[in-house]
């Protein structure tokens, strides 16, 4: 098998063992880059060839007298552009960031580093994460390695692409309604989105505060659970972070799910749910059946008042998250203004895509006086009302078993010119954010076309070890085939 084909935890122990050498996993890194990129775009920045080795050397260097010991070290990863890398563009997809070099590096990003981690390069996404599809960047299209005329899924879909097409061996993304769960499903790979709090926020450019998280993009569930548990970490300078004691998630690669309780709800495989994804995911539940788990259907309810609650509290949060983009301290500035309320009213309108304005508008308004309590606290009494829902159904159940979308990836351009029915497609992941739970999305099949489906797989707040344990016992017994 060649290197660059090995899964991140393979290479790590490729590297430890002398198999191979750091400056090996970077080079062939590169070489897979130059070879995928002109057609996938999955990339926003690579780091310059001299600067990866410079780093290669000093990470062997701590291997070899024994200082980095970690399952990741050495091993090349992709970072999501709306992750801050100190001294390195990071651009969130949009114009109004083209020449932001941040001063200081995502925690996360950090504990990776500490680890041994090579960051190899920032990954495209849609413009602020804000799409499912990864068009809205305004540095290109990135296309999904199965089918290039068709889209990788969004927002991080740039991550989820290059892992797939083994332009790096694990990326990390960041998931606000789905972003690393939909296009992982799309793109055939493993991605995790955590309990809201276990990752530091710190350094991740804000979309939705209460419901962004960052998590793991990998090739399967024991990459994406040591991964997790490396960028796991309590954080005093993000006021959301959780001290948690439980962050051994190695611990939960177990192939048994002898007894286990899972729960899928009608609503999950009911009207709206293309037949091959339904008939996917009913064969991954009979899997885990096969295997002692205890599987029934139930009614979770109120999935229908998940969408429109979250885009108008994601939209209300951007909204006011995005005002500090106003050309004044960084990012882009409109060349000819008169006036400040002029350079603020023009840099705004160059600088921010279509996609994103439309959110902004919509935040604004739901936030104006007259409309707030009519739509945006009702929003929040819903968010609330979406959690006890899933806090009945945890009483019950283990796991909660469904498709991570209602479909396989679209067509390019398809759903640009449809944005609402760009949204719907979030139906299944996006009540994981509103309640904070984790969840985790594995590939479980492909339909006639030959793209991969995903099966999504949603926990109690803090039990990631119970969807990680389901998911690789999952991996283990599905059919080789898929």
């Amino acid at each position: 098998m060649s290197v660059i084909k090995a899964t991140a935890v393979g290479l790590g122990k490729m590297i430890k063992s002398g198999e191979v050498t750091v400056k090996d996993a970077v080079l062939a890194t590169l070489g897979s880059i130059e070879k995928s990129e002109q057609t996938l775009n999955s990339f926003i920045t690579v780091l310059d060839e001299d600067v990866l080795l410079a780093r290669a050397a000093q990470v062997q260097e701590k291997i070899d007298c024994g200082e980095l010991t970690g399952p990741l070290a050495g091993v090349p990863v992709a970072v999501k552009d709306n992750l801050c890398t100190k001294d390195v563009l990071t651009t969130c997809g949009s114009n109004m960031l083209a020449n932001f070099k941040p001063t200081y590096t995502a925690e996360a990003v950090q504990n990776l580093e500490r680890a041994g981690a090579v960051i190899i390069g920032k990954t495209n996404m849609d413009e602020f994460a804000m799409g499912s599809t990864t068009e809205t960047s305004a540095y290109g299209v990135t296309r999904n390695p199965h089918n290039t005329d068709h889209v990788p899924g969004g927002s991080s879909g740039g991550s989820c692409a290059a892992v797939a097409a083994n332009e790096c061996f694990y990326a990390l993304g960041s998931d606000t309604g789905g972003s690393i769960r939909q296009p992982s499903s799309f793109c055939g790979v493993t991605g995790l989105k955590p309990t809201y709090g276990t990752v530091s926020r710190y350094g991740l450019v804000a979309y939705g505060s209460s419901l962004d998280q960052i998590g793991p993009i990998a090739k399967d569930v024991t990459d994406c659970a040591t991964i997790l548990e490396v960028i796991s970490s309590y954080d005093k300078k993000d006021s959301t972070s959780v001290r948690r004691e439980d962050l051994n998630f190695t611990a939960a690669l177990i192939d048994d799910v002898d007894g286990m309780r899972i729960g899928i709800p009608g609503e999950y495989i009911g009207e709206g749910l293309d037949p091959s994804v339904r008939e996917a995911v009913l064969r991954a539940a009979d899997v885990l059946r096969e295997r002692g788990a205890i599987v029934e259907e139930f009614d979770l309810s109120l999935v229908e008042y998940a969408i429109p609650a979250y885009y108008v509290i994601a939209c209300a949060e951007a909204s006011s998250n995005l005002s500090r983009f106003d050309g004044v301290k960084y990012g882009y500035r409109t060349k000819e203004y008169e006036g400040l309320h002029n350079m603020y009213k023009k840099t705004r309108s160059e600088g921010f895509g279509p996609e994103v304005k439309r959110r902004i508008m919509l935040g604004s308004f739901v936030l104006s006086s007259g409309y707030y309590d009519a739509y945006y606290l009702k929003a929040l009494r819903t968010k609330s009302l979406i959690k006890r829902a899933f806090d009945r159904a945890f009483q019950q159940y283990d796991v909660i078993l469904g498709p991570a979308a209602p479909a396989t990836a679209p067509r390019i351009g398809d759903s640009l010119g449809d944005p609402i029915q760009m949204y719907l497609g979030d139906i299944y992941t996006i009540s994981v954010n509103l309640a904070g739970l984790p969840g985790i999305s594995v590939p479980c099949g492909t339909d006639a076309h030959g793209l991969p489906i995903g099966l999504q797989l949603i926990g109690d707040c803090f039990k990631e070890r119970n969807i990680i344990q389901a998911a690789y016992t999952f991996e283990q017994n599905k059919a080789s085939d898929l």
